[in-house]
């Protein structure tokens, strides 16, 4: 079926190092029966655009890799598993050579001949972060895939009328229903995630997609962040994409995180009084719907938090042997070895898998404990130093990849295997697609006070540190991203000196099941790691963040709440520069909290 699609146009696609000027992704699951049409669209678009094609996979258990073979001009990825749409576009984006701009498609779509140059002469025109095409059916009528920003009252008219009254004023609706909308070039909102072109600086501004969106909300929160930096998300009706199906399907669960994902949306941007008000409002719309399919499995997760965790999520595919090294630094942290240890289960019992704890000047009984359980390999040394231990840990270790994790830091096994997954997968000349990842991370902050919550809140809502690899206690490298650096060098922060080594193509934070960082129960534990952070990020050259933090931390004011948090967040943080600046901390400069131990 291809090769007859494929003799409707000649043009090629870009591959290896030739430059393009633009960079298709296209996360498939499943799209054996829409693939084809959709490169075959993208091949007459070649004949004026220099563009590049990358498709990630999801697993798919249909024919869909065996109808890209037949594309030789399109390079396919596995994703390792199925990430959802986020982790998927994340997985394609590392392999966007810098300065092209990204065109995100959904594998259900064709577009029209010249839609894609129709959409940088927009993007030219209107300096534009993120142009959009108008989007029809198979038949022609139009989609109304125009959105505005999400909020109470809209939710609240949303729930009240539905699809009723498609006319009504903006301010009860999120869709932008009007048919004059959709006649003429302009500033838009946001607008539906199918087809996307995002100019080729803004990835790099923006950041990744939020994975914690597997389906649904996820170009909300993308196209906000767009906005929030200052950059404009236009409509260009010249380019028109055409909507074969629906191609992330139906189901109750689905309908149960798109709701979800709404409350989940708000959260992130909103204070907790405006949140709660919003998932009211969602409560509402899923209780007057509660007699149609779907709408009352929807209800109950919106109503039963903890089951979001069953909601459909990314799940990497887990190699069936674990083959690595755990190198854990420890000092004087009998209290939590244990724990840590315990965490790993079954694979302490791995027979490929190395875990390694170097106690670096203890004087309790750590030591003891971790030779307590079997499958350890515990190393001493009398050099109180972090770094000393990792480099020791390093020198002992035998196998890649190589995890190296905090004693205080709960991991599942599973967590473990999906990073160690992530950095062994390869492109087609044998090369890592990653060099660092981190597991994704959850923030236990019981016991801590209002002050040290609302500091949290506020770094929460600056989501630039979500692709960072410090902060969470658990980074890993392979042999290729090891070569980097050779050795750890003496820093104060060996988690931020990794995450600077590496470009953000080469590293990731992996969709899995959370480590446990537990926080600082109060102000004088959370200034000791502050401080902390100021003498490492004086060790380390690229410039001061001061400027950037500042601009992040305004943007993350959303109301009186946020605001009170933005200004503790800053109390916070210049406090622990005054105090280093003057010299007046009177403590050693490796200071650590031990309220959570």
């Amino acid at each position: 079926m291809s090769s007859s699609i494929q003799a409707e146009g000649a043009a090629s696609f870009v591959v290896g190092p030739a430059a393009a000027e633009v960079t298709a992704v296209i996360v498939t699951y499943n799209s054996a029966a829409d693939v084809d049409h959709l490169l075959a669209s993208l091949r007459a678009q070649a004949a004026d655009v220099a563009l590049r094609v990358v498709v990630v996979d999801n697993s798919s258990t249909d024919e869909t890799i065996a109808r890209l073979a037949d594309w030789p001009d399109v390079t396919t990825v596995s994703s390792g598993g199925n990430l959802g749409y986020s982790g998927g576009i994340n997985v394609g984006l590392r392999l966007v050579p810098k300065g092209e701009h990204v065109l995100v498609l959904n594998p259900d779509l064709t577009l029209d001949p010249g839609a894609v140059r129709a959409l940088l002469t927009r993007m030219e025109r209107s300096s534009a972060g993120v142009v959009v095409p108008i989007i029809r059916g198979a038949s022609g009528e139009l989609f109304p895939s125009l959105r505005r920003e999400p909020g109470v009252l809209r939710a609240l008219g949303d729930a009240a009328f539905g699809a009723r009254y498609p006319g009504r004023p903006a301010a009860l609706s999120d869709i932008d229903a009007d048919p004059g909308s959709y006649t003429s070039a302009h500033a838009v909102d946001w607008a539906s995630g199918a087809a996307l072109l995002i100019r080729g600086d803004i990835v790099e501004e923006v950041g990744p997609w939020d994975e914690r969106f597997f389906l649904y909300s996820e170009e909300t929160d993308f196209q906000r962040r767009v906005r929030a930096a200052g950059h404009s998300v236009w409509f260009e009706p010249a380019a028109t994409a055409r909507h074969r199906k629906g191609g992330s399907g139906e189901s109750p669960q689905l309908a149960a995180l798109m709701a979800v994902n709404r409350v989940r949306y708000v959260e992130k941007h909103h204070g907790p009084l405006y949140s709660s008000a919003y998932r009211a409002v969602v409560l509402l719309h899923e209780l007057v719907r509660a007699g149609k399919p779907g709408h009352v499995q929807a209800l109950r997760a919106v109503v039963n938090r903890a089951a979001w965790r069953d909601l459909p999520r990314a799940r990497p595919d887990l190699p069936a042997e674990v083959r690595g090294a755990v190198i854990i630094p420890a000092h004087n942290e009998e209290r939590v070895i244990a724990r840590t240890l315990r965490s790993l289960g079954s694979l302490l019992a791995e027979p490929e898998l190395e875990v390694i704890v170097v106690c670096n000047g203890t004087t309790d009984d750590t030591a003891e404990i971790a030779r307590s359980f079997a499958g350890v390999r515990v190393l001493e040394i009398e050099d109180a130093s972090k770094v000393a231990a990792l480099n020791v840990g390093d020198r002992a270790a035998s196998r890649w990849p190589r995890l190296y994790l905090d004693a205080d830091i709960e991991i599942d096994p599973s967590a473990v295997a999906a990073v160690f997954g992530a950095l062994s997968r390869t492109d087609d000349a044998g090369e890592p697609l990653l060099e660092a990842a981190r597991p994704a991370a959850r923030y236990d902050d019981a016991g801590g006070t209002a002050l040290v919550r609302s500091y949290y809140r506020a770094r929460a809502r600056m989501p630039e540190l979500d692709g960072a690899l410090w902060g969470a206690g658990a980074y890993a490298v392979n042999e290729a991203g090891h070569a980097r650096f050779g050795e750890f060098p003496q820093l104060t922060a060996d988690d931020l000196f990794i995450d600077r080594v590496f470009p953000r193509e080469r590293k990731a934070v992996i969709a899995t099941d959370p480590v446990v960082v537990r926080l600082p129960r109060d102000a004088a534990n959370l200034s000791r790691i502050l401080r902390r952070g100021v003498r490492a990020q004086a060790e380390h050259s690229g410039g001061s963040t001061t400027r950037r933090t500042a601009q992040s931390l305004l943007r993350s004011i959303r109301g009186p709440v946020s605001a009170v948090d933005a200004v503790v967040y800053a109390g916070f943080v210049v406090a622990a520069r005054l105090r280093v600046a003057l010299g007046r901390s009177g403590q050693p400069r490796w200071e650590r909290d031990v309220s959570s131990r």
